[in-house]
């Protein structure tokens, strides 16, 4: 698509040679031109503890691994395994691992030094005659300044020498790559030259266009017209998130919270999930504003992040604590805590959620799983219906279990040992307990050498139960099956996270019952000694989800320098409560 001046009245004041502004304070969405940076801290110690389910008679004496640290110079670093599922675990767990490297492909050498100041038309020939690259030079240039944040003059001089040579003409996609340096250094003078040739030209424009005029435009006092290109939008598609966050932006950063609170309400009837510095705003505004209405609307923004098991960043995180110690008369006092492994809030002694599921939830879940994940064609299992039916009978008539383990998946956690030997190990270690155990097994491991010893699987069937499945067959629908069926007592060890059997339930409010039932459940091995000692982290006895109990708000959040996978819980919490 290509754009021609001929005639634009604004096209000399487009063009005009402004001096160069610098970089701006803002930052821009777009994951092609920035990337976020992580740092890994580490996250809590591990301990010795006597686990008992209030469901179950037996105390499981689980030995649990202890943090050992090593001096390096004059700093004390943590060797712990992380917890399975603490915000950063699965990263530590890639550092610890020395056989997962970093594949990263090397970094790619610009081909040419990009130019920091305005070039005149001889000095950009000679720049393109240096080209060696197969790309068209235009396109690559522009490219590589927007990814590099280059100055707007410097993309100006480019564009106005692309029209010097096309007679005016300049191609769309140059376009909207100065656009976007035009936004990211908040130059609007520019943004509204940008957009008077747009509307002049174009009847409509693509998504990304648009969404960069949005961003654009709400820092002005034309921030309104970004209203108008949401409803262009509106014509074509649904607007996405980030289109409403910034129209949500622009109304609160000029006070018209009735209109950024009907953005809000419009964007959540699309389903789409806010940003989390779009609700940022609100808190940050919501200080200035000392009204019930707009106060009870924030209390429900919170109540939307517990409800859909959302944890704001840690810059959130202390706008919200600002917010309720400005609330007049009501004497809010926060603070930045952790959470005990029994569930008690370090901050105000407050017990946390359980992260057991009530009877009814079990129950719901339960019904969900089996028909979704086991009789409900899950993609991700090579079962067949006979020997599913097979697995249900055996466990029909078995008394419910106390452990269920996947057998393979358990036995090829230590690489340097034996796998036989590593299974009985935790099957022995369980059985000294007077557990039940169930052992799912392929029927290869029945078959002696090296890495199956026939007297040790011996052993493992005389202190365990054992179903040993086809070799193609998928363990984790026996493994969920023949917990949940075994009530809610039952554990079950895998290093698997199940999670592209969370992802086959058929809703949100399933998915997180049976993320919240897998914290709870859920063993991980995390040692094995000499002498085939094993150890094991502590299950979760807390919900991490925001909460409340009317004198006190208890909201888990992120940290800015710990990267949190999705199937992962963040470890640090905001403490809120009424001084009395």
């Amino acid at each position: 698509m290509i754009f021609c001046f001929t005639g634009i009245r604004r096209f000399p004041k487009l063009w005009k040679n402004n001096p160069y502004l610098g970089l701006g304070p803002g930052h821009f969405y777009n994951s092609l031109f920035l990337k976020d940076c992580y740092g890994i801290r580490n996250q809590q110690k591990l301990f010795f503890l006597q686990a008992a389910s209030p469901q179950n008679t037996k105390a499981i004496n689980f030995p649990i691994a202890k943090a050992r640290y090593h001096r390096k110079g004059n700093s004390k670093i943590s060797s712990e395994f992380p917890h399975l599922f603490a915000a950063g675990a699965a990263k530590k767990r890639s550092q610890m691992n020395p056989q997962i490297k970093d594949h990263a492909s090397p970094p790619v050498s610009n081909i040419i030094q990009l130019p920091t100041k305005p070039l005149n038309s001889e000095q950009w020939d000679k720049l393109k005659e240096d080209f060696k690259g197969k790309a068209n030079f235009e396109n690559w240039i522009i490219s590589q300044m927007a990814r590099h944040n280059s100055s707007v003059d410097v993309a100006k001089s480019l564009l106005a020498w692309v029209a010097t040579k096309n007679n005016g003409i300049v191609s769309y996609n140059l376009l909207v790559k100065y656009l976007y340096l035009c936004v990211f250094h908040k130059q609007t003078s520019e943004v509204f030259d940008v957009y008077e040739i747009m509307k002049a030209r174009y009847k409509s424009l693509e998504s990304g266009a648009n969404t960069l005029l949005i961003r654009g435009l709400i820092h002005s006092d034309r921030w309104r017209e970004a209203l108008v290109v949401l409803e262009d939008i509106k014509k074509v598609m649904t607007p996405s998130k980030k289109n409403y966050n910034d129209c949500i932006q622009g109304a609160l950063l000029h006070q018209d919270v009735n209109i950024a609170w009907n953005l809000y309400e419009e964007l959540l009837s699309h389903d789409l999930i806010p940003m989390m510095e779009t609700l940022k705003a609100f808190f940050d505004l919501g200080k200035d504003i000392k009204d019930d209405q707009y106060s009870n609307k924030l209390l429900d923004i919170l109540l939307y992040l517990r409800n859909n098991q959302l944890y704001p960043g840690e810059s959130f995180a202390h706008s919200i604590k600002a917010w309720f110690e400005s609330v007049p008369g009501e004497q809010w006092k926060g603070r930045f805590t952790t959470i005990q492994k029994s569930g008690q809030c370090l901050g105000c002694g407050k017990t946390i959620e359980s992260i057991h599921l009530s009877p009814e939830e079990y129950e719901f879940l339960k019904r969900k799983v089996l028909r979704d994940v086991i009789d409900g064609g899950d993609q991700y299992r090579k079962t067949t219906p006979q020997e599913l039916k097979r697995f249900q009978n055996f466990v029909k008539y078995c008394p419910p279990f106390d452990i269920v383990i996947d057998g393979l998946n358990v036995a090829k956690m230590f690489p340097k040992a034996r796998e036989s030997q590593v299974l009985l190990g935790v099957v022995s270690q369980l059985a000294k307990q007077n557990l039940h155990v169930l052992v799912l097994g392929r029927k290869h491991m029945l078959n002696s050498r090296a890495q199956w010893k026939k007297d040790e699987m011996e052993e493992v069937r005389k202190l365990a139960s054992c179903f040993f499945a086809d070799n193609i067959s998928e363990d984790d629908p026996f493994l969920l099956y023949a917990t949940l069926h075994s009530g809610d007592h039952c554990k079950f060890i895998t290093k698997d996270l199940l999670r592209d059997h969370k992802a086959c339930l058929s809703d949100a409010k399933t998915q997180r019952l049976f993320f919240k039932w897998q914290q709870g459940h859920q063993l991980a091995i995390t040692n094995r000694s000499p002498g085939s000692k094993i150890t094991f982290q502590h299950i979760l006895s807390y919900d991490t989800v925001v909460q409340t109990t009317g004198d006190s708000w208890h909201i888990p959040y992120d940290e800015d320098l710990v990267e949190r996978y999705s199937y992962e819980v963040p470890t640090k919490w905001l403490c809120l409560h009424r001084e009395t």
